[in-house]
């Protein structure tokens, strides 16, 4: 702090006045006076500027060394600091630490108190997670003086953890090399029942360890029951070979931490290791007691970096090394040869099928594709047979199919309800929620060993079980045929006869050419369960060139998921995406294609946690492209936020969108507050090209092979004004 030059020549005209009267003596003890005086009205000005919003030039620097009082007694005793190293070397899956009781007990307290009555928090929701969030801590140097003094204890908190003291800690705990104490890199996040955060690995630019110091009740502590913890998972290695190791995270954690109050949790941020997620805070039960404060699991988590430049261990490009290696390990982690699923696409006349009678009628053989096998807008009368034995009667009438073709020209999306017959959706359901009464394995091994289902991985892409379709070869070996009409008996098993016999045949493929105008060349199909409380999909970008059809067929047999289920046909049940229905949210388990973005920015923000397949982005920029949030409020500019088409899970409702290249898709994570497992069936059909038809329509955006249009829905997301991160 200066002083004015006027102000100086008063001080000392003012101490010279006094000098005559009381003596030389006085001189010091007289200048003293003055100078505190002068002292307390700079601040006062300062302060009156603060409160006039104008902030003074210079921010609160941090103490280097903090306060050793701050911590726990006897933390930094040579022994203790010992077997906190020993433990931490030890640890599985990968190296990680816990310490208990890390501050002293009366400033966390006060911190909590601070938190509560002074901060506010933003709900947050993404594809990987959804939780209460405040403003970088690291950004508490800008606050104004008044706001300031509403958080000292916090600040003596931050102090603390990145105090020189502090880091040398824990530098030698993990081995990790110098930390950084002037990036500071800490927020609060709040997580209260329904919130989540989901498999990743935390690799981003700097970052070189991870923490989180749990604030949750002192006075209630939590239960592990109540969910919450941060869980890690082991990871298998895949030498190739060029000798390169390619490290998969399994589906299955093997190391859980529960939340403590006091508890300080902290590991290092290793490309293609480090994975972890935190665990959903489970809902209240009916029978559980209530005393439990609501659940909110409060925490200040963030990283510690490496030492930027100036200080003490600052290498020179060594941050644009790390972004090198963490880029490489995403390119190699991104989806290949150790995924699950893995595509099994089937073309239309890749398979031969002998011919043979369906009720007296010789049946087609299936060498091509031909233009009267699927292109003709009228069905045969055993192509009507087989379709009625799965689709309802209201979809296979010539008016309902011409509306939806049109629906679709216009949309090139439809979502279509009460899709299946009556009596097949009867024993579907009925076979359905007998298998979802079986109690399901909980490790990926009994699953896949005792189960039909495979499950799918790696864990920070998806997460759900799986079932693909017989080959071609192995069905007709067993008589069952596709192509016409089959005799096939779908009531042993009809989630079976959909995917092996109804959705690959070759009436099934010729009513989507009727309904939306494309001829298709090939198929890929899934059955899904998504398990309550366990899988969801993370936001991916389809990356081909050439549009492809996508269905999804909603099979979950409860109720809950934020849609009412209409048994009905009529009217309103056949919709453009330009009628979607909002969804709440609540549990989660809904389908969502998003828009993206084109700038360098957003592609940098693909490489947080918050979308870490690292899509491509495109078109409209955006500052998360899996950022959403259901709202009655809409933003000005941008009223869906980027969301092309969304479905919840429900039950006999069909989902059909034109995807073009870079359109983001997600399944939302399933809460274990939903009433059921999310069912479907998925399929992804290659499009034949019309050039006449892309002559014609020129640079019409609303031609079928242009995919799915922003501007034709109407659901109102919004887009958060900031990028977020996944902290956990």
């Amino acid at each position: 702090m200066s002083w004015p030059l006027w102000m100086v020549i008063w001080a000392l005209i003012d101490i010279f006045r006094s000098s005559l009267t009381t003596g030389t003596n006085c001189l010091h003890n007289s200048f003293f006076k003055h100078a505190i005086k002068a002292m307390k009205r700079k601040a006062e000005v300062d302060e009156d500027l603060s409160l006039n919003g104008q902030t003074s030039s210079k921010k609160r620097a941090i103490d280097p060394n903090g306060k050793s009082s701050d911590f726990r007694s006897g933390l930094f005793d040579d022994a203790v600091l010992s077997d906190y190293r020993k433990r931490y070397a030890n640890s599985q899956p990968y190296k990680h630490g816990v310490i208990q009781d890390l501050i002293k007990p009366s400033l966390l307290r006060s911190v909590r108190s601070e938190i509560q009555d002074h901060l506010s928090f933003t709900p947050k929701e993404t594809d990987i997670y959804r939780i209460h969030q405040s403003g970088d801590l690291a950004n508490l140097d800008g606050l104004d003086i008044s706001s300031l003094k509403l958080l000292p204890s916090l600040l003596n908190l931050r102090d603390a953890l990145y105090s020189s003291r502090f880091r040398e800690y824990l530098t030698t705990v993990t081995g990790s090399g110098p930390l950084s104490g002037r990036k500071t890199d800490m927020a609060i996040n709040v997580y209260t029942p329904g919130c989540h955060l989901l498999c990743h690995d935390d690799v981003i630019g700097s970052r070189r360890v991870s923490y989180i110091l749990y604030l949750t009740d002192p006075d209630r502590p939590w239960k592990k029951e109540w969910g919450g913890a941060l869980r890690l998972y082991p990871t298998r290695e895949h030498v190739e070979q060029d000798g390169q190791v390619t490290k998969v995270p399994s589906p299955d954690f093997s190391a859980s931490i529960p939340p403590a109050f006091n508890q300080l949790s902290f590991f290092g941020v290793q490309p293609g290791e480090s994975f972890h997620d935190v665990e959903e805070v489970y809902a209240r039960e009916e029978i559980e007691p209530t005393d439990d404060g609501g659940r909110v699991r409060m925490a200040i988590s963030g990283w510690y970096h490496i030492p930027q430049e100036g200080e003490e261990g600052f290498e020179e490009g060594l941050e644009e090394k790390l972004a090198e290696k963490s880029s490489l390990m995403q390119l190699q982690g991104k989806g290949d040869k150790y995924d699950l699923p893995q595509p099994q696409a089937e073309f239309y006349d890749t398979f031969a099928e002998p011919s043979a009678s369906v009720n007296g009628s010789a049946r087609h053989s299936a060498e091509s594709p031909r233009k009267g096998d699927s292109d003709t807008e009228e069905f045969s009368a055993e192509e009507l047979d087989f379709l009625l034995q799965y689709l309802d009667p209201n979809y296979l009438i010539p008016p309902t199919l011409a509306e939806l073709n049109s629906l679709f020209s216009s949309s090139c999306s439809l979502r279509l309800s009460s899709f299946l017959s009556k009596k097949f959706a009867s024993t579907l359901r009925t076979h359905i929620t007998a298998l979802e009464s079986d109690n399901l394995p909980n490790t990926t091994p009994t699953i896949e060993s005792t189960t039909p289902w495979t499950v799918a991985q790696p864990p920070h892409k998806h997460r759900f079980l799986f079932q693909q379709p017989k080959s071609s070869s192995s069905l007709l070996s067993k008589g069952i045929p596709r192509q016409i009409g089959s005799t096939h008996d779908t009531s042993q098993d009809p989630l079976r006869a959909l995917l092996d016999v109804f959705l690959p045949s070759r009436p099934f493929r010729k009513w989507l050419h009727i309904a939306t105008g494309l001829t298709l060349t090939s198929y890929d199909l899934l059955a899904r369960r998504f398990r309550r409380g366990k899988d969801y999909t993370l936001a991916t970008a389809y990356e081909e060139e050439d549009a492809r059809l996508e269905i999804t067929l909603g099979i979950s047999p409860t109720g809950g998921w934020g849609d009412e289920d209409d048994e009905e046909v009529n009217e309103k049940d056949i919709v453009a995406a330009k009628e979607v229905e909002t969804q709440d949210g609540s549990v989660g388990g809904y389908e969502i294609y998003m828009a993206s973005g084109d700038t360098a920015e957003d592609q940098a923000l693909l490489d947080t946690p918050s979308s870490p397949t690292g899509a491509a982005l495109k078109s409209k920029p955006k500052p998360d492209p899996a950022v959403y949030q259901s709202a009655a409020a809409t933003d000005a500019d941008d009223e869906d936020g980027g969301v092309l088409f969304s479905m919840g899970a429900g039950w006999n409702r069909l989902s059909i969108v034109l995807r073009d290249k870079d359109t983001l898709r997600f399944t939302k994570f399933v809460s274990r507050k939903a009433k059921g497992d999310r069912w479907d069936l998925v399929g992804a059909f290659g499009v034949e090209e019309n050039d006449e038809e892309e002559e014609e329509d020129g640079d019409d955006g609303n031609e079928a092979g242009k995919g799915v249009e922003e501007e034709e829905t109407e659901l109102e997301f919004v887009e958060e004004s900031e990028s977020t991160e996944s902290d956990y």
